[in-house]
């Protein structure tokens, strides 16, 4: 049903695997890291330009919400044309509320496709508690390993199961990681940990420059809290290779506020002082008698 999304992230971490297993050798379990983060450095590279615009929309709409206040008060009874004056005014500042959403949507599709391309690697259990599952009839892990992961080929799909990163396989999950749990858990708690900080980190800075609406004020606990708490919790069940995923995700969205709200910030005091001296270029000199239009 997604495949529209499967292969071409499967195609991009294929890419980097190519690149970094020709200098680490293929079955190198550094190889598979790095194509992992690369993967996601590479799809949010993508992503920064609607990054970019969803940052400035909301740097206008916080502008703006003196003049959406205003609204809300003028057409208090009248819901209707009150949500119609908001728009036009969001319309007439080039504002456009779908696009702020493009790099929410992209995200989830790349872990979608990622979870779902890295879980495929392994199609011995039915793992029936995780989302997006590989395939609802286990496999032998005889037939598994002989056969294609979307654009990988069967040797791919050896050399990811016996990959390890101190002992921990990246295919393995906290949860089911059996006799391997005191390795597993070595390498996936503090990732666990690292992402859930990290999630709350960059929902904090994120709220910090937008104004919430009243209908949407729910989300700042939950991306404060049920989010952190849920990537703590939920990465019992996601593999080692999936928690790499969300650590290196969440360091590129904190580089990536950084960068981008410092460069809105020079850009707005820029502004500040060109309307400062054009006031000042056009204002009466001190003393000077004041012209009058006729």
């Amino acid at each position: 049903m997604l495949d529209f999304v499967y292969y071409p992230v499967s195609a991009i971490l294929w890419l980097w695997h190519y690149v970094f297993g020709a200098a680490l050798g293929p079955a190198s379990a550094l190889a598979w890291v790095l194509s992992v983060i690369f993967l996601v450095l590479t799809l949010r590279a993508v992503l920064f330009l609607p990054f970019l615009r969803q940052a400035r929309t909301q740097a206008m709409v916080k502008k703006l919400q003196p003049k959406v206040d205003g609204l809300k008060k003028k057409y208090a009874n009248d819901r209707r044309q009150q949500a119609t004056e908001i728009q036009k005014l969001y319309k007439a500042n080039g504002i456009n509320t779908f696009a702020t959403l493009i790099p929410m949507i992209g995200q989830i599709l790349i872990f979608i496709g990622l979870f779902h391309v890295l879980r495929s690697f392994d199609r011995t259990a039915a793992v029936g508690h995780l989302p997006f599952q590989a395939i609802a009839t286990p496999m032998t892990p005889e037939a598994n390993a002989m056969t294609p992961n979307y654009v990988f080929g069967a040797a791919d799909v050896r050399s990811f199961l016996q990959a390890k990163i101190f002992g921990a396989p990246l295919s393995a999950t906290l949860f089911g990681a059996g006799e391997l749990l005191a390795t597993v858990a070595a390498i996936a708690v503090p990732l666990m940990v690292i992402a859930a900080v990290a999630t709350h980190f960059t929902g904090r800075v994120s709220f910090a420059r937008q104004e919430t609406p009243a209908q949407l004020a729910l989300m700042r606990p939950l991306t404060l809290w049920v989010f952190p708490a849920g990537a703590m919790i939920g990465g019992a069940v996601l593999p080692v290779a999936i928690l790499l995923y969300f650590v290196t995700n969440n360091a590129w969205t904190l580089a990536q506020q950084h960068f981008v709200y410092r460069r809105l910030d020079a850009e707005a005091a820029a502004e500040t002082q060109r309307v400062a001296a054009a006031r000042a270029a056009t204002a009466p000199k001190p003393g000077a008698k004041p012209v009058r239009r006729k």
